[in-house]
């Protein structure tokens, strides 16, 4: 794969190069790859995300299996008691006020029948290293027991909790994304952006 000489190559980290079999694409969003991805024509594409970029062009890539762009991941917060279920919820919600999450993510707070209630952030699967970190750097702590992945969402989903409150995040993206006849258009730049 040969990849075009990039212009401020750190600009590039988080984008995805999409690799057409013909020629190469750099600079792609997620939402953007998932379009061409679910297309019949570019169903068979090979997908790529830029992790790190260096002074002299150098990218640091990770293949990316295209079946994520279909999944949904998600992290759950588990606690035996609905106050601290609510507390967990708001602290949740109040870190997107205070700091955007990478990416669209809903947040339900549920109970289970057994009397146990969780917290479940549930986002994008190709966001799933981004949403790690945004926890992380938002210091997102919880006492009970956590777990994450796009196995976890199926669990939550198979055991119909009941949902007490839920709310919407969006995430703020400094790169809108181009959608049908606009993408398309595009396809044959090396560089797109």
């Amino acid at each position: 794969m040969k990849l075009p000489k990039l212009e401020k190559s750190d600009k590039y980290v988080g984008l995805y190069i999409f690799d057409f079999g013909n020629h190469v694409g750099v600079g792609f969003t997620a939402q953007e790859v998932a379009e061409l991805l679910e297309s019949e024509r570019y169903k068979q594409g090979k997908v790529y995300k830029i992790h790190k970029a260096y002074p002299d062009g150098r990218l640091e890539l990770k293949g990316v299996p295209t079946e994520i762009f279909q999944l949904e991941a998600g992290m759950f917060f588990y606690s035996n008691d609905l106050e601290t279920g609510k507390g967990d919820f708001k602290q949740l919600v109040n870190l997107a006020i205070r700091t955007s999450p990478p990416c669209r993510a809903k947040v339900h707070l549920a109970k289970y029948s057994d009397g146990k209630f969780v917290v479940a952030l549930i986002y994008p699967a190709e966001y799933d290293d981004e949403v790690s970190s945004w926890l992380l750097d938002g210091q997102y702590k919880t006492a009970g027991a956590a777990e994450g992945g796009a196995g976890a969402v199926q669990r939550y989903y198979d055991k119909r909790a009941e949902i007490l409150d839920r709310h919407q995040l969006f995430g703020e993206s400094e790169l809108v994304s181009r959608t049908g006849e606009e993408l398309l258009a595009s396809l044959n730049l090396a560089v797109q952006r």
